[in-house]
């Protein structure tokens, strides 16, 4: 393969990555936690949204803190997820740039 070639398929690659991030951090990835909290969050990590189910009744300083407990999971699962997808779509790439040596 001759140099302009290589040159324009890594360009190529190069826009397919940069469009491939872009769609990852614009989508939004829901998880939730014991069924009463849900969350949302960009695929940028920034949370977009929290809910707490209507029907949740705090009595205790217990339930308080069993509710940030669950917040703190649901974030975190939505987090991994994220983590999970973006190893997944970007893979390929990491493979096309690993067959260069270490020059990217």
């Amino acid at each position: 393969m001759n140099q302009q070639v290589l040159m324009k398929k890594i360009k190529q690659m190069q826009d397919e990555m940069i469009r491939t991030q872009q769609e990852i951090e614009e989508t939004v990835f829901y998880a939730s936690a014991g069924g009463v909290v849900s969350v949302e969050v960009y695929g940028t990590k920034h949370l977009k949204a929290i809910k707490v189910e209507d029907d949740f009744e705090v009595s205790s300083k217990e339930d308080i803190e069993m509710l940030n407990d669950m917040i703190v999971a649901a974030c975190n699962q939505a987090y991994k997820e994220i983590d999970n997808t973006t190893k997944e779509k970007m893979a390929k790439y990491q493979s096309f740039l690993g067959g260069f040596g270490g020059m990217f």
